[in-house]
């Protein structure tokens, strides 16, 4: 968390993080080996200093930042040198800073997030120097050391590969962009306006957490993020209101979760995406609107099918915001949204280019509290506070997107993805559904261990081809994996937004894992809906197709989340459930 009043220095940092990463915006593209060894070195203080917990962690922070921070500025300094080297490492000196920078990215991937991805990294490196002794048909030709790292480490094969290019140009402005709309009155603008549309209904308290969750995600891209912030009121309220204590932390870890496949940030799945598939970012958004909607309409209609065995009560209207109050908070979150969207549809502008407009709209919201008071100390409280959150923010997503390039780079240089690749195509004897469930189950696996983002890039590198060659369309292969790598956020045995959420309503986590699934059971058939109706993939290219297939795949979720949860007939709850599923993959 950021500390109530952080240090000058924090604050100044962050405030060059963010001038840093607009100026590549405003002022044009710098060289790769400057723009990314920069943002590596931004990233560190933060990671290995700032989220210090020990003393000993400190100290040797500061030591591996100022180390780190000299590798960096030696590649950025020397760019043009080591851009004719071609990846390949000249001299003890080149290999020593190398060899320093693979070992501190793993290093700040493990403080930031954990073992779990460095681990993953850790193996792939150990495959690359030592696979040509692994015998059979995934062991590879071997390579020099000095091209090996040299490639990960000085060529833009690895560290500075293109993923982290899109963390530098894209993620981070957006990541900024979220941290300025919530250090105002944003958040309270989200609350206010789902309290106001859906606080009165049956299960009106958690309908609020689901809207105020999706609006929310849809600039934060966090589940545990989203969980911590409203959680802390909606969570409370559902409580207070009488709701089953499993239910309400289930409400909010679910509708938390679906802030990662919510347009426009996706948990910066969207602009990896971007990367990887070569789809404009329109068509991404597009893509991924109707499959998130479809997600929230089935808790929605959990929600309601829960209120056949609870009085889910809903908000008091003596509780419910003003309209006058509904409009001003609203117009924290309205305006640089529509600006961000004004710019992309109508402006033609690069969504990286339209974020940084919506970022100047959002900094002069700032100014005003939720009266529309103008306040200049309480300005400068809320600048200091976006500083220091988008540094944080901006640099943890550096650190899980650089120790994931080195994965990546890994499998591309020894061609172990292919080897995979083919190993599923057999494994499923070329068929489709089979291959699917052998994806989702590697999804699922690794999306326990890293962050989603990370664990879509990896899975998508050895998987995605293998979908794509038995006949389905990149865009959707990307999107099936992307879904299935969010899986872990409410499924056991790790799952961290049921464990944040039973945490805050102080219920047995499991019993808040088993009705998370109940309710988010639209996260799991979804991505599979997806592939057995693809046109609800392409709104934007046959909006009549898209909008049926929506419509039949949301009707067979509500039949099945009714069918799941509902107190009926266990014989109608069956016939509820099979017309469901018959709807959505036989219809």
């Amino acid at each position: 968390m950021t500390p109530r009043h952080p240090h000058p220095g924090w604050i100044a940092l962050g405030a060059v993080s963010i001038l840093f990463h607009l100026g590549l915006i405003f002022y044009g593209l710098a060289p790769a080996l400057v723009s990314r060894p920069i943002h590596m070195a931004l990233a560190l203080p933060w990671i290995l200093i700032f989220m210090a917990r020990t003393s000993w962690q400190r100290g040797s922070g500061w030591l591996l930042t100022l180390l780190g921070i000299a590798a960096c500025g030696y590649i950025a300094v020397n760019e043009s040198a080591l851009a004719s080297q071609y990846g390949f490492i000249d001299g003890p000196w080149q290999m020593a800073i190398g060899g320093f920078l693979i070992l501190l990215a793993l290093e700040s991937a493990r403080r930031a997030i954990g073992w779990p991805l460095p681990l993953v990294a850790a193996l792939a490196l150990l495959y690359a120097f030592f696979g040509n002794y692994v015998p059979g048909e995934f062991g590879h030709q071997g390579m020099p050391s000095a091209s090996l790292i040299g490639t990960l480490t000085i060529a833009e094969g690895g560290l500075w590969g293109n993923l982290t290019g899109v963390s530098v140009g894209v993620v981070a402005i957006f990541v900024i962009f979220g941290a300025v709309l919530n250090a105002g009155e944003a958040g309270q603008g989200f609350m206010n306006m789902a309290s106001a549309f859906a606080g009165r209904l049956t299960g009106g308290a958690a309908k609020v957490s689901v809207i105020s969750s999706a609006l929310m995600g849809s600039i934060s891209g966090s589940a545990s993020a989203n969980v911590a912030s409203t959680g802390a009121i909606t969570i409370p309220s559902m409580v207070r209101l009488g709701y089953p204590r499993s239910l309400a932390g289930a409400v909010e870890a679910v509708a938390s979760s679906g802030g990662q496949i919510m347009p426009p940030l996706m948990g910066a799945g969207a602009f990896v995406m971007v990367e990887l598939t070569g789809t404009p970012y329109v068509q991404i958004m597009a893509a991924a609107l109707l499959p998130a909607l479809l997600y929230f309409t089935t808790v929605w209609a959990g929600i309601n099918a829960f209120a056949t065995r609870y009085d889910l009560r809903p908000i008091a209207a003596d509780e419910a915001p003003a309209p006058r109050e509904v409009l001003i908070t609203s117009l924290f979150f309205a305006v640089p949204f529509v600006i961000l969207l004004e710019r992309i549809f109508v402006g033609g502008n690069t969504p990286q280019f339209a974020a940084s407009i919506a970022i100047f709209a959002g900094l002069a919201l700032l100014l005003f509290n939720v009266k529309l008071r103008f306040s200049g100390r309480a300005f400068a409280h809320r600048l200091a506070e976006a500083a220091v959150m988008a540094g944080r923010q901006v640099s943890v997503i550096a650190s899980i997107i650089i120790c994931a390039s080195l994965v990546i780079g890994v499998l591309s240089m020894t061609g172990l993805g292919v080897k995979v690749t083919s190993t599923i195509l057999s494994l499923s004897q070329d068929a489709l559904w089979p291959a699917l469930l052998l994806t989702a189950v590697a999804c699922l696996i690794l999306g326990m261990e890293v962050p989603t983002t990370a664990a879509y890039v990896i899975c998508v590198s050895v998987a995605g081809p293998a979908l794509i060659e038995l006949g389905i369309s990149p865009l959707l292969a990307h999107l099936f994996v992307f879904w299935f790598a969010l899986l872990s956020t409410i499924t056991p045995p790790v799952c961290g937004g049921v464990f944040i959420a039973a945490g805050m309503v102080g219920e047995n986590w499991l019993k808040v894992a088993i009705r998370a699934m109940a309710l988010g059971i639209g996260l799991y058939l979804i991505p599979l809906a997806m592939v057995a109706n693809s046109d609800v993939i392409g709104l934007s290219q046959n909006l009549p197709a898209a909008l049926l297939d929506a419509g039949k795949i949301g009707l067979g979720l509500v039949g099945i989340s009714y069918g799941v949860i509902a107190r009926r007939p266990a014989w109608l709850r069956l016939v509820l459930v099979t017309a469901g599923t018959a709807l959505i993959f036989l219809v």
